[in-house]
């Protein structure tokens, strides 16, 4: 089989608003090579702030979402050439899921078939993730002798708690899309039919959204999560305040719809952009 290029190791399309972003590397189940986490940069920086993207959605091409690092392309021939390829290699790949978590559109992660070790990175980075309810997750690494590394570790217990952690990470044994949603390494899982019409949904809802206090929410959500109670506090005001700031009509328009025009109810969903002054 021909090697595929470092271009055609990503795709991706955007339809209303919506940027699907696909690993391509179907016949490698997806796994993370060189080549692709270099492509993966480029895709997020080419959408990052396009106007005709609102959300972002990470999936894979064919039956995996991604089966990890690529052993033979990122470990072994890296590994061959010295601590400065290894290193180099770390880099793209940690990168890119850094930039993903903090980036200025939100984020869905739709696991389509298998997700292995390295691919928890990207998983995490998302900002939600909806799963088939047959996909396989795992940390197989304790089943071929290394510890579950790249963030993966660090992932797994953030997610789901020590005693799910400590049993995925041992045991080597793999979970499908409805254990993965009751631990709570994935926001939910849907039979894998209804996948993208459920993607489809909560992109949609996202969309209706003022952008502004998006992502300035994800940001939040994930900046508190390391802090103390005392130091999230003083950060939260902070931050609204600077939102507040920098989207100060925004702010003014929903509450003019709320207050004058009695048109919507913030319990019940958001305040009609398409209205804004």
């Amino acid at each position: 089989m021909q090697e595929r290029t470092e271009h055609d190791t990503v795709s991706y399309t955007v339809e209303n608003r919506i940027a699907w972003v696909s690993f391509n590397r179907p016949e490698k189940r997806n796994c993370m090579s060189p080549s692709l986490n270099r492509r993966m940069k480029e895709v997020l920086d080419e959408l990052e702030f396009r106007e005709d993207v609102g959300v972002l959605v990470l999936t894979g091409e064919g039956t995996a979402f991604s089966a990890g690092m690529d052993l033979k392309e990122y470990f072994r021939e890296n590994e061959e050439k010295g601590l400065g390829h290894v290193r180099k290699a770390q880099r793209e790949a940690y990168g890119w899921w850094e930039r993903l978590r903090w980036y200025e559109k939100p984020t869905i992660a739709m696991i389509n078939g298998w997700c292995f070790g390295g691919a928890y990175g990207p998983l995490f980075g998302c900002d939600l993730a909806v799963a088939a309810e047959d996909a396989q997750f795992g940390l197989s690494e304790i089943n071929w002798g290394i510890l579950p590394g790249g963030g993966a570790s660090k992932i797994i217990v953030e997610l789901t708690g020590f005693r799910n952690a400590m049993y995925h990470a041992m045991m080597g044994e793999n979970i499908d899309g409805r254990k993965a949603a009751e631990w709570g390494l994935v926001n939910e899982a849907v039979p894998a039919d209804k996948l993208r019409e459920r993607v489809t949904e909560v992109a949609t809802v996202l969309l209706g959204k003022n952008p502004v206090a998006l992502r300035g929410t994800k940001w939040a959500i994930r900046r508190v999560s390391e802090m103390t109670f005392d130091n999230s506090m003083d950060y939260l005001v902070r931050t609204q305040e600077a939102a507040n700031f920098y989207d100060a009509e925004g702010r003014k328009e929903a509450t003019r719809q709320f207050i004058d025009d009695k048109t919507y109810k913030p319990g019940l969903g958001a305040y009609d952009l398409n209205k804004a002054r």
